[in-house]
């Protein structure tokens, strides 16, 4: 029996709106990507996390820190009592995880699954426990324009995939943005998409939300656009340069204070801060949004780009790209989901800081211009393009045209640590939800979205290798493993 033999969780007939669809019939119409793996299932989230410390509490409910017992992974639980929520904010959860699935940036929280009970949802997403971005300034011993222009570049990355996806975050603050570890160079992650929303037909948002101190003038008067993100931002670059936000007072007074927009640099506490670093904060707190610069303006800000550290491309750290075996899209996603459940912050590291150095735009894609740039340092223009071209065949799974942050992970990182028997075991395990040794049609979909029984009968011919119309544990690691070419 498997670690987890407990009952199988089954898919809930309640928030359809999460789970993938089944109406593809084969491989090559099978829809890759990390959101197949976030459905809304039912049953005791404890059979398959051990409950740890609570991380803190909300209006709803509590954030816990969680194990997975298959896998060993920390996560955390953010818990949300259905007798404490009214209809509206149980279509924002429903909200904020399908805005979560659509998100696969290197500075945005992943999010893994999501449970129900009769009394609660569970939304279990990656464990941060590098702590709140104020805080971890506090804890340094000194605190540089440097640090704080790769600290902002990073948030500003995050925001900048948000918006070109249509979403708005609508409460960007410290407090929600976090880092991975307790290292001085931790990568940061933008988190509670609770507020969020889409900007459907390019229609100005109206509904008053965010936080005193961080919400945009024009949010007070309910007519806004994706730009009161880059408000906020420009208020917590204002924080961490100089100590204390730039619109002050107490309560109604804060708001006040926003609506007229005009703020200071006192020259006391500014008089060794560069005139870029003001420069950039003005065009951030433009009060007239419409004149305010877009989230990748301010990216590509002189102070942002000469600042935040870019370096050298490890051409080493990526040369897996070029050898990854990407034609089955079943093989891949299970790939994809081994990267995003199974691999550490620590394995991803290296690789994490080469991708951002491709990703010249910060916007969590690679493009085609962006890799080409990189070989075109290496090899000359004809023989740089074919390996580009070359690359996206294999790699580009979901054919969007670019590579994106999870494709880039899953294709750079050596298959031998990616594919080790560990990392087969635990996933196998989590696949294997009732822990008999075997992984059927039903588990497969309960983790895998989109697996009709067409579907199903084709990876049985891929993996089924003694024909029990279920996958062993080997039969598993075979098709894995041995790069079947179907």
């Amino acid at each position: 029996m498997g670690p987890c033999s407990s009952q199988q969780r089954k898919p809930a007939t309640a928030g359809q709106a999460l789970m993938p669809g089944t109406q593809q019939g084969n491989v090559d119409g099978f829809k890759v990507g990390p959101d197949i793996f976030v459905t809304l299932k039912q049953g005791s989230i404890s059979n398959f996390y051990k409950i740890e410390k609570s991380l803190g509490s909300g209006a709803f409910g509590d954030v816990r820190l969680v194990i997975h017992k298959s896998s060993g992974c920390k996560r955390a639980m953010k818990q949300i009592r259905k007798d404490k929520i009214i209809k509206e904010d149980e279509e924002n959860m429903f909200s904020e995880v399908n805005t979560l699935k659509e998100l696969d940036h290197p500075n945005i929280v992943t999010l893994h699954e999501l449970f129900q009970d009769a009394k609660n949802y569970y939304l279990v997403t990656e464990y941060l426990e590098g702590g709140e971005l104020f805080q971890k300034i506090t804890d340094m011993k000194h605190f540089t324009e440097k640090m704080a222009a790769d600290i902002m570049k990073q948030i500003l990355g995050g925001v900048v995939h948000c918006h070109q996806k249509k979403v708005v975050h609508r409460d960007l603050k410290p407090e929600n943005i976090l880092f991975e570890n307790k290292k001085p160079n931790s990568n940061l992650k933008i988190i509670d998409f609770g507020t969020s929303r889409k900007m459907e037909n390019n229609q100005n948002l109206t509904k008053r939300l965010g936080t005193p101190y961080y919400i945009a003038p024009e949010v007070l008067k309910r007519n806004y656009n994706e730009k009161c993100d880059v408000w906020s931002c420009g208020v917590i670059l204002y924080i961490m340069l100089c100590g204390y936000p730039p619109f002050g007072g107490q309560d109604q007074e804060i708001l006040q204070n926003i609506e007229i927009g005009k703020y200071e640099f006192d020259p006391e506490d500014w008089s060794k801060i560069s005139e870029d670093a003001k420069n950039l904060i003005k065009k951030m707190l433009t009060k007239d949004y419409q004149q305010r610069i877009s989230a990748q303006e301010a990216y590509n800000d002189p102070w942002i780009q000469k600042n935040a550290p870019n370096g050298q491309i490890d051409m080493k750290a990526i040369k897996n790209l070029s050898s990854f075996f990407g034609k089955n899209k079943v093989r891949a996603a299970l790939m994809q989901f081994i990267t995003t459940n199974l691999m550490t912050n620590t394995e991803k590291e290296g690789l994490l800081n080469e991708f951002k150095k491709i990703d010249k735009d910060g916007n969590g894609q690679i493009s085609k211009e962006e890799l080409l740039q990189v070989y075109m340092k290496q090899y000359d223009e004809i023989k740089a393009k074919q390996m580009v071209d070359d690359i996206f065949e294999k790699v580009d799974i979901n054919k969007s045209g670019f590579v994106d942050f999870t494709e880039f992970m899953m294709s750079a990182a050596s298959e031998e640590k990616l594919l080790s028997k560990i990392k087969l075991q635990q996933a196998f395990n989590m696949f294997d939800t009732n822990g008999d040794g075997q992984i059927s049609r039903e588990e497969l979909q309960e983790i895998m979205g989109g697996v009709d029984d067409n579907l199903w009968k084709e990876i049985l011919q891929m993996c089924d290798a003694n024909g029990d119309g279920q996958i062993s544990q080997q039969e598993f690691i075979d098709f894995l493993v041995k790069k079947y070419q179907q």
